[in-house]
């Protein structure tokens, strides 16, 4: 079963959203949250797989309570997926540097909501969606020239190449494709360069491409 916590300031959003994932054999929402506080509360409290996390609420906002998520060693298997209005926002690129795994828009369709949560929970990230991709490319071209990051340096010139592709959108298959590699090989390759960087997941690794100048936005476009 997939836990699931839904934080909104909005009573009637986190209906719609308990009405839709409840629906399903394989999701259950454990608690909700009208502010970032209560999140992290109930993140402490119920250790969820995913926490569905809107970025506008009083006190505490989205931004603030998934940082705190995300860099609490007690908290590392919860997943954020920022719930948005608007896909080109400047607060969701901040959530995804400090630690969410994507984001959804608000009135996205229920399966792909269903679909988020799934993959989420299952260790990966939501990054293949275009507009994702072109949240990440608006916002990281706005910072000035990316210097190469020393963390980089524990990379392989195999994983650098792998590390690329991630930071374009590729899927561990079409990263495989793309190689002349098995798939088993290509995700070997993303776990192994996660664990050497330190990072969470597949969005770490796409921001910390885009940052360190590793790839540029609109390329492979």
């Amino acid at each position: 079963m997939i836990r699931v916590v839904l934080a909104d300031d909005q009573t009637l959003v986190r209906a719609g959203f308990r009405s839709i994932l409840s629906g399903e054999d394989d999701i259950g929402v454990v608690g909700e949250a009208a502010d970032g506080e209560q999140a992290v509360a109930l993140a402490h409290e119920q250790r969820p797989d995913v926490v569905l996390m809107d970025i506008r609420m009083p006190g505490t906002d989205g931004l603030e309570a998934t940082r705190r998520i995300t860099t609490d060693p007690r908290l590392a298997a919860v997943r954020v997926v920022i719930l948005t209005t608007f896909d080109m926002d400047d607060h969701v690129y901040g959530a995804l540097r400090a630690g969410a795994s994507g984001f959804l828009v608000k009135d996205t369709e229920p399966m792909e909501l269903l679909h988020g949560v799934r993959v989420v929970a299952r260790g990966d990230a939501l990054i293949a969606p275009a507009v994702t991709r072109r949240l990440i490319s608006e916002f990281a071209n706005r910072r000035k020239q990316p210097a190469p990051s020393p963390r980089l340096n524990a990379l392989t010139e195999r994983e650098r190449e792998v590390m690329g592709l991630v930071g374009a959108g590729l899927s561990n298959d079409e990263i495989a494709a793309r190689l002349v590699l098995s798939p088993a090989t290509s995700k070997t390759h993303v776990s192994r360069i996660m664990t050497k960087l330190g990072v969470r997941d597949r969005a770490q690794l796409v921001i910390l491409a885009y940052e360190s100048g590793m790839i540029t936005p609109g390329w492979m476009t």
